[in-house]
């Protein structure tokens, strides 16, 4: 083959290809023509015949066609595309497998050696090439992936060759190629030629998907080899970094090849170069290009992941990031410290240095806890997660770690709280404590430890006494010693040097020295050891200390001596007279200090885990306050966080778990599902031996949720009980077990009796065969003649049988019939026999039991109403009886406090009670079962009627064959009103009807009852109790709810009650009945909406708490109008109490749901508020606000919001309103149209500017705006707006000057501030006096005209003795037709028109 070779000259490669078009130097290659794309095809074949006859230098007579291909790639077919790529990765591949041969041949020409050289440069060119190529056009396929499917396409080819030609050029790269160029370096450029195609295949951006995993692994062995043989570092380097900064893909794929080339190929050096190159970036330079941040910051990150070791050797160059500005790259260190943590710094046999590593690296994160940069925060919270989860975090940093996560609850960035909580849940569950973490369960064994650690303290002291230690007796001796020692150098006297002689051996020399320091002969002592270092020099103890000089040298051999610490003094015979016995005493000695230690160890640990579990106490209140936040993440974590710390036996977490149960009515599906997967996990999954305990268990915890639980909590817990029966997730056996409690097969307490009938309810509003299977235990065990020993057992059974009746009208369909029990059921005749038989007896509990029972009588009985006047006739009955019995003895027995009367006869005030009660609960439930029951029924009569009409004409239509009929037929009944919602009317109509003039005239027996609550209502004197007001006050609102015309006739009366009664019973009652008042008469109940406004300013918490509930039921269900005073709901933000703080805040967050509807009301809030005759203090104002304006998020909105303000300043009259409103400017966001809007209305408040607070206030909104950044013509519009202000500002303080030299008139004087909290609620006399309280808008001219038509009903009137000769002018609170005022205004407060 040598000898068939012909000089070819030296092909260099280019830098770009058309370098090779150009004349280069002599003997340098040159393509001498470019084929035109028809004449590739014969030209590729005659490659490929030249290919097989001479191997792989056939490219030496052919590449200039080659060379054309490339030039016309985009033009040429995808078919000649792929038989080049074929053909040149064989010419490869053969010359690859070739070259060794080649290589090894000792003999080899010099022409031989370059034209393999050439043929090597020029196949390698091709190929790559070809490779570039095809991969740019799979890359510009891959951005038209998205848009439509690709098809068959070259790039799919390449794609499948593109792995087997990188793992050909790799094992190309492996040989000794060197060889070719005459044993020097291979030349860079075939180099970078080889690695240019790896590093253009990883700026693909789909190289990082799964499917191209063996690609990656290809160019990572590819680059691999040029390291490892080709000097290819610094090129890599500057490469990676370079890619890192452009694209964002590629960072995780070079960590991964840097990991892979340092484990499998040793190349440590080249972490220390790209960590060196991303250390000396600058990090201002970085902070303006977020993208190349991104790509150092993943890659710094997954580094340290994967080769966390060689990281921390190199983390010095990187901490320079840390204050840098740029948030990514601070992430990424403290991601790569928190990676070395867990993976390197982890354990308890870490050195010394490794240690303090470690706490450098935790006192850093530490640090940025506090970051400027939330997403910083919240990625350090995150850190310390994994920290603790990996158990990597040392004990004496836990502490520290957790006070900083309870801090962070407190971040206003909802990512950082939400970390805090996943922090503190992480803490909890890999806690080193204990499982129980409650105070209580480690404050006792601490205290008892602790008590334990003292007495063994003083036990020691008492024992040991004063102890010296050998040490300590030295340091005391040292001075003489030394002096002694510098004596020996002087003249010594005879008879001394007589005395002195060594013993012949040296254990024998020791105990003489140690003998003669024990006597205090410090100067014999040191003249012996001089001698002996001469004696026996090379022994020890006289050999080991050889000091600068030999003063120091006796020096340390007598501390060695004398301390103990010489090997010599371990001898059978010591050298003290006391030292055995110091021998026998070290044992129990060091026992007892052994002891001591572990003792001191215990209560570090126990101090250390109840210091832990005060701080998730602590965590507690500040978690149950989030669960109600906006961001649903936040709220799944603290539902989360509750679990945990229930699981670990915290008390003070039940809490919490009642405290999420109203999110169980979210409409966020993921916090409704959090809430029955903590219930779940808490109570459906309890542990225990057996089954039994476990259900157990179970109804044990159900039952402690809802001991003092409220109504609210009791629904929701029976909406997430309800919703595990209908998931079957309720085991038979807990069912089993409450009946078994209910019945009293199983020993269990009256309160647990009583929570398993509650639950069982619960369980049958998903299931109500539960209750319906066993309908006639709950009546004969829970309705016996037992009733009266328990009420409240009774009522929950009553609850539980009303289930029958809801679910029963849930579960079945329009036109079926609805759920009724006939009259004659032992159920209605245990119920009235129960009602009857207490009646006449003193409880608390049976008003609330009779309510039930009536309530589910009018539910589930046919008849009810039946049944009903029977139990009315018969309790009225009973208290004739009782009245005639006690006028009988009137003689016998004086007025009782406890009884009704007024000298005649006299009745007990219990009694009463039972009656108005009954009376109130009868007339309501009729009402809404006429509203309800019977309404429903009427309409379902109708539609079955319908529906049979419908069947009835289409059949008769099918026979006559006449369909047209049908909808003639249908137009009619619509025109006679039969039909759709003129029928609904009708009902309605009809329903109205009966209860406007049948359930109140005299053949109703409701009506006899009625003059009876209005004799003690009229009679607050005379019935003075507090209960029998409160009783007769609701039965009074009961009653209203039957008649429009009985309401309107009574409401005066209501309202009076409302304002005059001085029991706060009686007051929150009659709110609660005027609120339901609205809703059934709205059009009655508005010209009295200010006395519902006026309760809001009640001096009893329960009724301002009431008022508030009222008001905002109304005001959200639209059945009021929302009008200036809703600046008193406004007030309610600054309550003392925090329950009504509470009602505020979710009437303003419900409100905020409704439009704009705050943004609306807010112009009159503030100037209701900012009035001096409101007496609320300015910091209360300022909170008010800032609640209200947290509100205000359109940009629109603060744009309007920024003019009414300023415009308002007009109008303003005092200092204080002044300071209010430019408060409220700096709550508000300023724009730059809203900057616009300050100049523009800048006259409105210029002249205000010379007050300093005033000025204040818009110096911190221009402060705020230019925080925020804007435009130059906006910063210039701020500084033009800063100078017209100061100029306001001085030009006033200079007037004022003026004016008080100048002038006597004084300066206006701020409104006096009145006190806040309990002072500020003035008494109801005074708000209201009977001067003020004046008679609404009457109604309409019609119902006028009508009442005057129609003369009320005679009614029939039960009359007691005792109302005889009672004084009913004296008595009466209701204003009499004479007193009232003629002119017709709303109430108003006297204080609110007074003139200033």
């Amino acid at each position: 083959m040598s000898g068939a070779m012909v000089a070819v000259p030296e092909f260099r490669l280019p830098l770009v290809p058309a370098d090779l078009l150009r004349e280069g130097g002599p003997g340098q290659y040159t393509v001498q023509e470019v084929l035109p794309v028809r004449d590739l095809p014969p030209a590729l074949t005659a490659f490929r015949s030249a290919f097989r006859a001479r191997g792989a230098l056939a490219v030496l007579q052919h590449f200039d066609p080659m060379y054309s291909l490339l030039h016309h790639f985009q033009a040429v077919g995808t078919a000649v595309k792929e038989d080049a790529l074929e053909l040149m990765t064989r010419v490869v591949s053969h010359h690859s497998n070739e070259l060794p041969a080649i290589l090894g041949d000792s003999g080899l020409s010099h022409a031989d050696r370059v034209a393999h050289l050439n043929a090597l440069k020029m196949n390698c060119y091709l190929l790559t090439g070809l490779m570039d190529a095809f991969e740019m056009e799979t890359c510009k396929s891959g951005l038209l992936e998205n848009k439509k499917s690709r098809t068959k396409t070259s790039g799919s080819l390449w794609e499948e060759e593109r792995e087997p030609i990188l793992r050909l050029l790799t094992q190309l790269l492996q040989l000794d190629l060197r060889q070719l160029w005459g044993g020097f370096v291979v030349e860079e450029e075939f180099v970078s030629l080889m690695t240019g195609s790896s590093y253009r295949i990883l700026e693909n951006p789909g190289i990082g998907l799964q499917r191209y995993r063996a690609t990656r692994e290809a160019v990572t062995h590819l680059l691999a080899a040029a390291l490892v043989h080709y000097d290819h570092m610094f090129n890599a380097t500057l490469k990676i970094t370079q890619m890192l900064q452009h694209f964002e893909h590629v960072a995780p794929v070079f960590a991964q090849a840097v990991s892979l080339w340092v484990k499998e190929y040793g190349l440590k050096s080249l972490v220390a170069e790209l960590l060196r190159e991303v250390g000396q970036k600058c990090p201002l330079d970085m902070a303006h290009d977020a993208s190349v941040i991104k790509g150092y910051a993943v890659f710094v990150t997954e580094l340290a992941e994967q080769i966390p070791a060689l990281v921390l050797s190199n983390m010095s160059v990187l901490l320079c990031h840390l204050d840098g500005e740029s948030y990514m790259m601070r992430n990424a260190i403290l991601a790569a410290m928190a990676e070395v943590l867990v993976q390197v710094l982890n354990g308890d046999q870490l050195e010394e240095a490794a240690r303090g590593t470690r706490d450098q690296f935790l006192t850093m994160l530490q640090a940025h806890v506090c970051d400027i940069n939330s997403f910083v925060r919240s990625r350090v919270l995150q850190l310390f997660t994994r920290i603790v989860q990996c158990k990597a975090l040392p004990l004496t940093w836990f502490q520290s770690v957790v006070s900083l996560a309870v801090e962070r609850l407190k971040d206003k960035a909802v990512v950082v709280v939400k970390n805090a909580i996943q922090l503190l849940i992480a803490f909890l569950s890999n806690n080193p404590f204990s499982c129980k973490l409650g105070s209580t369960d480690l404050s006792e064994p601490l205290k008892k430890e602790v008590q334990k650690l003292q007495e063994m303290r003083d036990r020691n002291r008492t024992a040991a006494g004063p102890v010296i230690t050998p040490e300590e007796e030295w340091e005391a001796m040292l001075p003489e010693v030394r002096a002694a020692i510098q004596q020996l150098f002087q003249p010594l006297q005879e008879e001394e040097e007589e005395v002195l002689e060594v013993e012949k051996t040296v254990e024998s020399t020791l105990k003489q020295i140690t003998g003669l320091l024990r006597k205090l002969n410090y100067k014999c002592a040191a003249r012996l050891t001089q001698k002996a270092l001469g004696r026996f020099r090379g022994k020890e103890p006289f050999s080991s200390l050889i000091e600068e000089n030999e003063e120091a040298t006796i020096l340390g051999v007598l501390k060695r001596l004398y301390t103990g610490s010489c090997p010599g003094e371990n001898s059978e015979d010591p050298p003290h007279g006391k030292s055995g016995l110091e021998n026998e005493e070290a044992v129990p000695e060091e026992q007892s200090q052994t002891e001591l230690v572990k003792q001191e160890m215990l209560v570090q640990y126990l101090q250390d885990a109840y210091n832990f579990s005060m701080k998730i106490t602590e965590a507690l209140s500040l978690i149950s306050k989030l669960m109600y936040e906006n961001s649903v993440s936040v709220v799944q974590e603290a539902i989360e966080f509750f679990v945990t710390v229930s699981q670990f036996g915290v008390s003070e977490a039940l809490s919490g778990v009642r405290r999420m149960l109203p999110l169980i009515w979210s409409k966020e599906p993921g916090i409704k599902e959090a809430v029955l997967n903590a219930y779940r996990r808490l109570y459906l999954s309890p542990s225990g031996d057996s089954g039994r305990a476990r259900v157990q268990h179970l109804v044990r915890s159900l039952s402690l949720i809802m001991v003092d639980a409220s109504l609210g909590t009791i629904r929701c817990l029976e909406e997430i009980i309800s919703e595990f029966v209908q998931k079957d997730e309720i085991e038979p056996a807990v069912i089993q077990l409450l009946w078994e409690q209910f019945t009293l097969k199983s020993q269990c307490s009256s309160l647990e009796r009583r929570a398993a009938v509650m639950l069982l309810g619960m369980m049958a509003q998903g299931n109500p065969e539960i209750i319906g299977s066993n309908l006639d235990v709950l009546v004969t065990v829970g309705l016996s003649e037992k009733v009266c020993e328990d009420y409240r057992l009774a009522q929950e059974v009553c609850n539980a049988i009303s289930k029958l009746a809801r679910n029963t009208k849930q579960a079945l369909g329009k036109n079926s019939t609805p759920f009724r029990l006939p009259q004659n059921h032992m159920l209605f005749g245990h119920l009235s026999e129960a009602v009857t038989k207490g009646f006449a007896q003193p409880s608390c509990h049976w008003i609330p039991f009779m309510e039930a029972a009536v309530t589910l009588i009018y539910q589930l009985a046919e008849g009810a109403e039946e049944i009903c006047a029977h139990i009315l006739q018969a309790c009225s009955q009973q208290a004739l009886e009782k009245l005639k019995e006690d006028d009988g003895q009137k003689a016998d027995s004086g007025d009782s406090p406890s009884r009704v009367s007024d000298g005649a006869s006299s009745l007990p005030t219990f009694l009463l009670m039972h009656l108005v009660s009954l009376v109130g609960q009868v007339a309501l439930q009729q009402v809404a079962y006429l509203e309800v029951s019977v309404s429903a029924e009427l309409r379902r009569r109708r539609m079955l009627r319908d529906e049979e009409k419908t069947k009835n004409r289409s059949d008769r239509s099918t026979k006559k064959k006449r369909p047209q009929s049908t909808g003639n037929e249908t137009t009619m009944e619509e025109e006679l009103g039969l039909t759709g919602a003129t029928a609904d009317d009708t009902e309605a109509e009809l329903i109205r009807t009966v209860c406007e003039t049948e359930l109140l005239d005299g053949k109703h027996l409701l009506s006899a009852f009625v003059p009876l609550v209005l004799k003690i209502c009229n009679n607050p004197g005379l019935y003075s109790d507090p209960g029998l007001s409160a009783a007769a006050a609701l039965a009074l609102g009961k009653v209203c709810m039957i008649s429009s015309e009985f309401c309107d006739s009574h409401l005066r009366l209501l309202f009076t009650m409302m304002e005059k009664s001085s029991l706060p019973g009686v007051r929150s009652n009659l709110l609660i009945a005027a609120g339901d008042l609205a809703i059934r008469f709205p059009n009655l109940v508005e010209p009295w909406t200010s006395h519902l406004y006026a309760r809001l300013r009640d001096p009893c918490p329960s009724v301002r708490k009431m008022a508030a509930l009222v008001m905002t039921h109304l005001i959200l269900k639209d059945m009021v109008k929302v009008k200036g005073q809703v600046s008193e709901l406004a007030a309610l933000l600054i309550d003392p109490e925090e329950a009504i703080v509470g009602v505020a805040q979710n009437f303003f967050t419900e409100l905020s749901n409704k439009g704009n509807a705050i943004y609306n009301l807010l112009p009159d809030i503030i100037s209701h508020l900012s009035d001096p005759n409101c007496s609320i203090e300015e910091e209360s104002f300022h909170t008010v606000m800032r609640h209200l304006f947290s509100y205000i998020t359109k940009d629109k909105q603060t744009e309007s919001l920024v003019e009414k303000l300023c415009q308002r300043f007009r109008i303003a009259r005092t200092e204080r309103q002044y300071r209010d409103l430019s408060y409220c400017l700096t709550l508000l966001p300023i724009s730059e149209r809203g900057l616009q809007k300050l100049q523009d209305n800048f006259d409105c408040f210029a002249d205000k500017l010379q007050d300093p607070a005033v000025y204040s206030c818009f110096q911190t909104v221009l402060a705020r705006f230019r925080r925020a950044g804007s435009k130059l013509e906006a910063k210039a519009l701020a500084e033009e707006l800063e100078q017209k202000m100061s100029a306001a500002h001085n030009r006033g303080l200079d007037s004022a000057e003026t004016c008080q030299k100048g002038s006597a008139t004084p300066m206006p004087e701020p409104a006096k501030r009145k006190p806040t909290g309990s002072s500020r609620r003035q008494p109801l006399s005074t708000a209201n006096r009977d001067e003020d309280f004046v008679t609404p808008q009457p109604r309409s001219l019609r119902n006028q005209q009508r009442a005057k038509k129609r003369p009320p009903p005679r009614k029939a009137i039960i009359t007691f003795s005792s109302d005889e000769n009672s004084s009913e002018d004296e008595l009466s609170a209701e204003l009499r037709e004479e007193e009232t005022p003629t002119k017709t205004t709303p109430i108003t407060r006297s204080s609110a028109r007074r003139l200033r």
